[in-house]
């Protein structure tokens, strides 16, 4: 009421005046589908799921991005903060034994290393960096289990993500079963959560934050498809059913951040890999927001 007073003064003292233009929109694009991510999946016979946010400006691009997809090993980066999150900064020199009978079958950093075990540090590093399936699984186990992790995605507010199974069972992303999956809106706003938000104090977001950004996983994916300059912090996944992932948050130079997700699958259980598909998608988005 005060600010309609104030506006009918103004209006009896002076003559009206114009209006300025208003600002244009954010580049929303907030429709379920996108010519061009459509041509992307008729292009390479996949499901594509897109949620990309312009952190400052609001924009958005939308693409099947409530649909669920399963995320396969980009769970990793969410049970290393999940981890991060419950326990001191010293947890991560607690040491954890293993055997191997607990190797799986992508273990490049844990099958060296069952002798002496690992440190959680040295486990959340092999996980996230390197996508070490044993490692995902022992995060997990010191977590509390697949519940443990669901729980911490509530926690940050998603109530879509689910979490049933550990690997290598996490990775058959048979098509229609609800376990094991998320949506990349849902995946995309917990990634920017736990690299950009307050869910980690900054000491322990700096260290998670860090091994995103020093992945050895996913060259042909997001990464392909970003300008020159760009810095990227991002987790991928992989699956059967052709499933490829790749959730990141970006930073176009001098810019705030773009969070990102692509996910993706295929009908056939033998289906082939296509990275090309999510490097083009991420391409897309980039010109679509920049």
């Amino acid at each position: 009421m005060a600010v309609l007073a104030s506006l009918a003064a103004c209006t009896r003292a002076n003559p009206p005046v114009p209006s300025p233009d208003p600002s244009p929109p954010p580049p929303s694009t907030t429709r379920q589908f996108h010519d061009r991510l459509l041509e992307l999946e008729n292009k390479f016979d996949a499901r594509l799921g897109v949620y990309a946010l312009d952190t400052e400006g609001g924009g958005t691009v939308e693409h099947r991005a409530d649909e669920r997809f399963a995320f396969c090993s980009t769970f990793k980066g969410v049970a290393a903060a999940a981890v991060l999150q419950r326990n001191p900064l010293s947890h991560l020199e607690t040491r954890v034994s293993y055997s191997r009978a607990d190797l799986m079958k992508h273990a490049p950093v844990t099958e060296r290393h069952v002798a002496t075990g690992m440190t959680i540090r040295q486990l959340c590093d092999a996980a996230v960096r390197f996508s070490d399936g044993t490692a995902g699984n022992l995060l997990l186990r010191d977590l509390g289990g697949p519940a443990a992790l669901t729980a911490f995605t509530r926690g940050l507010g998603d109530t879509v993500t689910r979490m049933d199974r550990i690997e290598p069972a996490i990775t058959e992303a048979t098509p229609g079963d609800l376990r094991d999956t998320t949506t990349p809106r849902a995946f995309a706003a917990d990634y920017r959560e736990i690299v950009l938000g307050d869910t980690l104090t900054a000491d322990k977001r700096d260290f998670l934050r860090d091994l995103l950004q020093r992945t050895v996983t996913g060259a042909g994916r997001i990464r392909a498809g970003l300008p020159h300059g760009w810095t990227i912090a991002g987790k991928t996944g992989t699956g059967e059913y052709g499933t490829l992932n790749d959730i990141a948050v970006l930073w176009p130079p001098g810019k705030a951040p773009i969070v990102l997700a692509v996910m993706s699958s295929k009908a056939a259980k033998d289906a082939p890999y296509d990275e090309a598909l999510l490097a083009e998608a991420a391409r897309y988005v980039v010109e679509t927001l920049t």
